[in-house]
């Protein structure tokens, strides 16, 4: 089910004019492909949800790097958000939005191993948009992987370059901070959907189970489009074949299940 189709609780009042998928305060954009990352979480957890709903217990969520908490505008008018356990961290302090439905928000730092935030109890881990802006992306990885449940899924999204581009950004951005130390870089990782799952495949044991992008153009003067449904799907349906050539990937790993006895 696409967020297009998800039927809006008559108590809340979506779809909200002005907001990217009837949520969104970041976009006006209806179909923004900036903000499809979270559409797409929001299918996938809110399915992850319904499961866990079956087996009678409830689905344990943290995002991490929440930021004012976009991710749960996203799972708010879904079926089985009722069913979710949503938790948060973050490195500083920021309004939350419904900061009252999260379970905890602590602050905590990917830098250290995030050492507040429990081992193996999340069966979902969210991390948008935060890899790219940390100096040791094998400390992140480690920490978000302890914090998936065996079994669990981590969803993890950066923005990435091509392959030749990310090279030589990645080299400049290196010497800038030898040569220029007076310079603050905000994303001092360069990645290509290459050299993403690679990092990945070197610093934990997880599984990967979907790549997909969601944009390769977007904004300036092809914004107009994101009001029309078309011109999403069309974007979703190149981020699922091609999603090295986007702006930005997202992948979703699942964590090995603890061998048995």
């Amino acid at each position: 089910m696409t967020h297009a189709e998800v039927q809006f609780p008559l108590s809340l009042e979506f779809p909200k004019a002005n907001h990217a998928y009837g949520v969104d305060t970041c976009r006006r954009e209806y179909y923004s492909l900036r903000q499809a990352r979270y559409d797409a979480l929001g299918d996938d957890i809110d399915a992850w949800a319904a499961e866990a709903a079956a087996e009678g217990r409830k689905l344990k969520v943290i995002d991490v790097g929440s930021t004012a908490g976009t991710l749960f505008r996203h799972l708010e008018p879904r079926p089985h958000c009722a069913n979710i356990e949503i938790a948060a961290t973050d490195i500083k302090y920021e309004p939350l939005y419904r900061r009252e439905r999260y379970a905890s928000y602590t602050m905590d730092d990917l830098m250290a191993g995030n050492p507040k935030t429990l081992s193996n109890a999340f069966d979902v881990v969210v991390c948008e948009q935060v890899l790219e802006h940390l100096p040791r992306i094998d400390v992140a990885i480690a920490a978000l992987e302890r914090m998936a449940k065996p079994g669990g899924k981590v969803c993890l999204g950066v923005p990435i370059f091509l392959s030749p581009l990310a090279f030589a950004r990645d080299a400049y951005v290196q010497a800038s901070l030898v040569l220029r130390p007076q310079k603050t870089w905000s994303h001092v990782q360069t990645f290509s959907q290459r050299s993403f799952l690679r990092q990945l495949r070197r610093h934990s044991h997880l599984r990967l189970l979907e790549t997909r992008g969601f944009r390769i153009v977007s904004g300036g003067l092809l914004r107009p489009l994101e009001n029309h449904r078309w011109w999403w799907r069309f974007n979703r349906r190149l981020g699922a074949l091609a999603p090295w050539a986007c702006i930005e990937i997202q992948a979703i790993l699942e964590k090995p299940s603890a061998p048995s006895a």
